[in-house]
């Protein structure tokens, strides 16, 4: 069975499209047939390729983000997506707002931090790289989180 996977963050042009593009390869490697998109929750960036540091910095580790371009979260990605996965608390307040301003039902998908699935790391939100250069860190944060996913969707495939 299929899974829909969503990430968030502001702009769409650092955090969500690197998810993305790490679950896209995981879920390549463990042979999960999944849909992986990523959006933001403004508009400032639509149509636009990711940051030109990021795409860098993950081609550097071996992701590349150049074919992404940047969308924003709508209300039917409540709808299309089972899990969304937002990267800090504004965005969190962001998404929640939006799903509460449109009056979705309570089967439409809530939002979730992705750093939740990992809560060793004593963490909860993915820092921003456009604003804090951390773009290395981000790919890490993104990769441990995703990789805790691939294992959480696999024990569920197999149940």
């Amino acid at each position: 069975m299929s899974k829909a996977i969503l990430f968030v963050c502001l702009g769409n042009i650092c955090r969500s499209p690197t998810a993305e593009a790490v679950l896209r390869r995981l879920a390549e490697q463990a042979g999960l047939p999944l849909t992986i998109d990523s959006a933001g929750t403004g508009n400032w960036h639509v149509g636009e390729p990711p940051h030109p540091p990021m795409i860098k910095a993950a081609k550097a580790r071996g992701y590349d983000l150049s074919p992404l371009r940047a969308r924003q979260i709508n209300p039917e990605d409540f709808q299309r997506f089972d899990r969304i996965f937002v990267m800090d608390d504004r965005n969190l307040r962001d998404v929640m707002a939006l799903r509460q301003s449109h009056r979705l039902s309570e089967t439409a998908t809530w939002p979730e931090r992705l750093l939740d699935l990992v809560p060793e790391l004593g963490l909860t939100e993915v820092p921003d790289p456009y604003y804090s250069g951390a773009f290395d860190q981000t790919i890490s944060l993104c990769e441990t989180a995703c990789r805790r996913l691939i294992t959480d969707l696999q024990g569920h495939e197999a149940q």
